[in-house]
């Protein structure tokens, strides 16, 4: 994995880990929730075009 990779997944995690504390805090939000869904998705679809 390339420095850039490992840093898109930190930042998916870290990403997870402050949707989560809102969540908690307030409340659900929606928007947040798909966001971050978005996201790891892209982070999965970087890992996997990295891998090959």
């Amino acid at each position: 994995m390339s420095g850039s990779t490992k840093a898109m997944g930190v930042l998916t995690v870290a990403t997870l880990v402050v949707v989560t504390a809102y969540t908690v805090a307030l409340g659900s939000n929606g928007w947040l929730w798909f966001g971050w869904v978005v996201l790891g998705l892209v982070t999965l679809g970087v890992v996997a075009s990295r891998g090959t």
